[in-house]
């Protein structure tokens, strides 16, 4: 059974266009997917399938300025609104109050990939006490966020908000190809398969070679800063079980540095978190066809231990 269906952002604009995919037999528990940056939930049809296959309702959206979201709301690509940084995380939040509507007397979990896995880690530092257990894939750690913040702010005190600085996108995110060789795309280094690659590029769902305005890519920047630190690890309740996932060749991860210093964050805070990086492997490690089946199956088997 397939649910689509739309509720309206906070950010007071737009509407969010969501899925909730259900399995035909009684469902053990819900899993929220929340995708990352310039992409959208399609992309995770592989994944969606395996967990509705073992059991799971699955829910999705496309953020706002992403996907199916920016082609309803006409003339917003790379346009997140103008609520603020926790724009998003409200949105996920609002998803979860829809489906609990149809499912509430099941655990419930989280799935964030790359942004979305930022994004999850507001989630559950604000509301983690309503959850069974969360899986980050793809995280970043203490992400170098102030020079491109520092240029993007003066964009918008001249007004440039709804512009896109060229230059800022590159200090922001422009050097992340740097040990991928020759760069054509500009995405090589989400995966080292150039059929994914090109996918990825030619998606005509996927905002990610379309520019950012200058004010959403400062939102982004200052979401990360939201989950950095002890400070924010002491906000996430110290009884979710957390499973974090990552490719060792993921430069938004700080090539497994990154990883280890959120899970470093939640264990000095008292938190249990199970950590497994994939030597060898870039950004999308569902994406991956000789390993996207263990990639999924890890994540099932961590949230069905949590329904034990």
């Amino acid at each position: 059974m397939l649910y689509e269906d739309q509720f309206a952002s906070s950010n007071g604009r737009d509407q969010v266009q969501y899925w909730i995919y259900v399995p035909a037999a009684k469902p053990k528990g819900v899993i929220q997917l929340i995708h990352g940056f310039g992409e959208h939930a399609r992309r995770y049809l592989h994944m969606i399938a395996r967990f509705v296959e073992a059991g799971y309702v699955v829910a999705a959206d496309d953020h706002v300025g992403h996907g199916k979201t920016a082609i309803v709301n006409e003339g917003t690509w790379g346009d997140w609104g103008d609520a603020g940084f926790e724009t998003m995380v409200d949105d996920e939040h609002l998803l979860t109050g829809r489906v609990r509507q149809l499912f509430s007397d099941v655990p419930y979990f989280l799935f964030g990939h790359s942004m979305g896995s930022v994004i999850a880690r507001q989630y559950i530092a604000r509301f983690g006490g309503e959850l069974a257990g969360v899986t980050l894939c793809g995280t970043c750690g203490d992400f170098p966020t102030a020079e491109a913040e520092a240029m993007l702010q003066k964009d918008i005190k001249a007004g440039k908000e709804l512009e896109t600085d060229a230059e800022a996108a590159g200090v922001a995110m422009g050097w992340m190809g740097e040990r991928c060789g020759e760069v054509k795309l500009g995405n090589e280094w989400i995966c080292h398969d150039p059929y994914v690659q090109v996918d990825h590029a030619n998606d005509p769902f996927d905002a990610f070679t379309k520019p950012t305005t200058n004010r959403s890519l400062l939102y982004f920047m200052q979401m990360i800063d939201d989950v950095k630190g002890t400070e924010w690890a002491e906000k996430v309740p110290t009884e979710l079980p957390i499973y974090s996932i990552a490719g060792d060749q993921d430069p938004f991860g700080g090539y497994a540095s990154g990883v280890y210093q959120v899970s470093n964050w939640l264990y000095d805070t008292g938190h249990s978190i199970k950590t497994k990086v994939y030597p060898g492997y870039r950004h999308e490690i569902h994406n991956y066809k000789e390993i996207k089946d263990e990639v999924e199956e890890g994540v099932i088997a961590f949230f069905d231990e949590q329904i034990k």
